[in-house]
């Protein structure tokens, strides 16, 4: 079973600037949904950035696999990746957390 990652995103440019990529970033989490790596995400509440909720095989390659996000790209967003290890969870996660 594979480790779990949140990524914390936090907006380092104006809220015009992440409106301005939003579209190319959300196109680049899609392939991340597509390839398997990524479960969920979306914006913090107050919008100071964001949360995304994926596995990876280390922490080495989700930071690797956000140096391609527009917003890293554009310099307007900072990531904290934190890993966790899943020991209980919602069956639902069992096909995901083993592929």
């Amino acid at each position: 079973m594979k480790n779990l990652f949140v990524i914390l995103v936090t907006y380092t440019k104006p809220l015009d600037t992440i409106e301005s990529i939003l579209q190319d970033h959300r196109a680049f989490l899609k392939k991340g949904y597509e390839s398997g790596h990524l479960l969920a995400s979306g914006p913090q509440n107050p919008r100071v950035g964001g949360v995304i909720i994926g596995k990876f095989d280390s922490k080495e390659s989700a930071e690797t696999f956000f140096k391609y996000d527009p917003f890293a790209q554009n310099g307007a967003a900072t990531y904290q990746v934190l890993e966790f290890t899943p020991v209980l969870h919602h069956e639902f996660l069992e096909s995901f957390l083993k592929s």
